[in-house]
């Protein structure tokens, strides 16, 4: 089965603050939320256990950014959430202020994609100052063409388009172009449905927009990528092979889910983990994301396994991770 990233948004049933989501009454339910960014994963690898437990577990799958995600996560409504960054300081304090404790999982590597129309002929490769140049807060109001950015290029209006700020792709952008996560011009376009983003810069030759990759792969006709100058000096487009080669870099990222640690004493939030992790490779393909290395997800599975809660970033997002380096690191609440 061929999985394409449809943002439709599966219902999550509210529920009382205990530390974990009890299943309803009908039956057993498994509740997620969070990342758009991970939804089309969580989506497939839903759909396929679903099809595996023959109905007899429902998997619900929400979509209210990483920041709406970890907000119903830390009040004990839902028992996965996910993330394409990591937890932060605040959320690990709402986490630990209603006794929630957490499993840091990470499920796949994005590249993130800067993408323009393909009607625009004068951008086909951007630098991170060019990035910094276009996106920092001080741009407001004041780099408002293309030729505001960069001399060579047309004195058009210059139209951004990105995700809002509970955006954990927002959070990482930030962080990798600006040097500082959530520090960013407000005057753009902003959604937490990246089909909002691709439709954007599909009908404007003069806009901008950045996304996860598996939102570029299926509308690569309608869009333009845009090279990015790494750290070497090489352009280099998105790709599965730039973020496994390494030379797609700073914007290649791994995403996750959040395990309840409570919920994961659940059979069925065991089972349906152990299934993301140990069954999951071929549908994050499919979604056009990369799956980790296969010792990653045995790290992972260890780790979910022996109930390792905490994160290993202590709040903050890194650019450049070595994530089974960061499976090994111990867990912070």
């Amino acid at each position: 089965m061929k999985w394409t990233p449809i943002l439709t948004i599966a219902a999550v049933l509210a529920s009382s603050l205990a530390t974990a989501p009890a299943a309803t009454a009908a039956g057993e339910t498994i509740k997620l939320d969070g990342s758009s960014t991970v939804f089309p994963i969580s989506e497939a690898v839903a759909e396929e256990f679903q099809i595996a437990r023959r109905g007899k577990v429902r998997v619900t799958v929400g979509i209210s950014g990483t920041g709406g995600g970890f907000k119903k996560f830390c009040r004990g409504e839902i028992d996965i959430a996910d993330a394409s960054r990591p937890i932060s300081r605040s959320e690990m304090a709402a986490c630990a202020g209603a006794g929630v404790r957490y499993i840091e999982l990470p499920v796949a590597y994005d590249a993130l994609t800067v993408a323009v129309n393909p009607k625009n002929t004068w951008v086909d490769t951007l630098t991170l100052a060019e990035l910094k140049k276009m996106w920092e807060p001080a741009a407001q109001g004041k780099v408002a063409t293309w030729r505001d950015v960069n001399p060579k290029w047309p004195a058009q209006p210059l139209r951004l388009f990105g995700p809002g700020a509970d955006s954990g792709t927002f959070d990482y952008f930030t962080e990798a172009t600006v040097g500082k996560a959530k520090s960013s011009r407000g005057d753009f376009t902003a959604s937490e449905d990246d089909n909002v983003l691709v439709q954007g810069v599909g009908s404007d030759v003069n806009a901008l927009a950045y996304f996860g990759y598996a939102y570029y792969a299926p509308n690569a006709a309608k869009l333009k990528a845009v090279r990015i100058v790494n750290s070497k000096g090489a352009a280099v487009a998105p790709s599965p092979q730039g973020v496994l080669d390494g030379s797609y870099e700073p914007l290649s990222r791994p995403i996750f889910i959040y395990v309840n640690a409570a919920s994961a004493q659940r059979p069925e939030v065991k089972a349906f983990v152990e299934f993301y992790l140990g069954e999951g490779a071929p549908l994050i393909e499919e979604v056009k994301y990369v799956p980790l290395a296969r010792r990653a997800y045995e790290l992972a599975l260890r780790n979910f396994r022996t109930g390792k809660v905490g994160t290993a970033f202590g709040g903050v997002t890194e650019v450049g991770l070595d994530v089974e380096a960061m499976l090994e690191r111990e867990g912070k609440l």
